[in-house]
């Protein structure tokens, strides 16, 4: 039933005519809407947020690799429809070996994928632990008991991953054999930097937020609020490694897809209009993520929390007055 399936979502998305970009694209954002809305049904029927996170974690993890497997399998599905021999699906160490032939990945698309996969299982599996040992969502306390308002939520997770991934997406829409024709650039080396660093940071802020909660939970301290460790530095460390990390996944695919090789297998002209879309379509991640986080669902909802319980408290409003909120003390 799901081989089936499969062949007829690739059929209705093939779009033979259209340039690859969009080949890509549109089964890719089908997908992110499709399985958001798989999960939607039983959770707003139940009532229910234990899934929400998780959901979107495995949907960033489902869209990218099927945004990168595209191209082979499509050529599976021909083959089965004419009862020809399936090439085989090519792994994601082919990149370094160009042993899966034509349908090979090229590096830039094999990193930029595998970047999607490590954090979206981390964080899947954080979030889901989190919302277990919890017990409930508080962004949900409001949201759960109205099924027109919960509704909102999971289209709007699928909104959040289809534009994250556009820079990932875009990358792996082009041929494998025009982004070989791409030198080595700077971004190629200063995109998994800053991946790294904010991936890094990430984990880091959440360990010590964890550590943190189960130490209080085991009364070996009192304190209210965490303002040790990296959250002396800033009040939202774990923000900062998120933007850098999707900051990273930009500027590696914004440094190829703006070069003439990338925009003639994209179908694009090469011209300003080109290079300003892909631009547009990289960085619209990284903009998207620290909107969210910091004017959204993030910060504010924490402030206002933590206003609610300690802005009468002088400890409280110094250390939110002197740390700041986003870019660190260095010093």
């Amino acid at each position: 039933m799901a081989s089936s399936f499969l062949l007829k979502f690739l059929s209705l998305t093939n779009f033979r005519g259209y340039p690859p970009l969009l080949r890509t694209a549109i089964p890719s954002v089908a997908a992110a809407f499709a399985l958001q809305t798989a999960v939607a049904i039983p959770s707003i029927a139940y009532q229910t947020e234990r899934f929400y996170d998780v959901s979107g974690s495995a949907t960033f993890l489902t869209v990218g690799l099927l945004s990168l497997y595209l191209p082979s399998l499509r050529a599976r599905a021909a083959a089965a429809l004419t009862g020809a021999p399936k090439p085989p699906l090519p792994s994601l160490s082919s990149s370094l070996t160009n042993s899966a032939g034509v349908y090979s990945f090229h590096w830039r698309q094999a990193l930029l994928s595998a970047a999607v996969v490590f954090w979206s299982i981390r964080l899947g599996t954080y979030l889901f632990r989190r919302v277990l040992d919890q017990g409930h969502d508080a962004r949900f306390d409001t949201l759960r008991s109205s099924p027109a308002k919960f509704a909102v939520a999971w289209p709007s997770q699928a909104t959040w991953v289809s534009l994250c991934l556009a820079p990932v997406i875009a990358v792996n829409a082009v041929p494998a054999a025009a982004l070989a024709a791409v030198p080595l650039r700077a971004t190629d080396v200063l995109g998994p930097a800053l991946f790294a660093a904010g991936f890094a940071l990430e984990i880091a802020a959440d360990r010590q937020k964890g550590r943190w909660l189960r130490q209080r939970r085991a009364k070996a301290h009192d304190e209210e609020f965490l303002t040790s460790g990296l959250w002396s530095r800033c009040r939202y460390p774990n923000y900062l490694g998120e933007c850098t990390l999707w900051t990273g996944i930009a500027t590696t695919a914004a440094g190829v897809l703006v070069t003439q090789p990338a925009q003639v297998g994209l179908g694009l002209a090469g011209g300003l209009h080109g290079k300003l879309l892909v631009l547009a379509a990289s960085f619209a991640s990284p903009a998207f993520v620290t909107f969210l986080l910091l004017k959204v669902t993030g910060a504010p909802l924490s402030e206002e929390k933590y206003d609610s319980k300690y802005g009468h408290r002088k400890d409280y409003q110094d250390w939110k007055q002197n740390t700041p909120k986003f870019f660190p003390k260095i010093f």
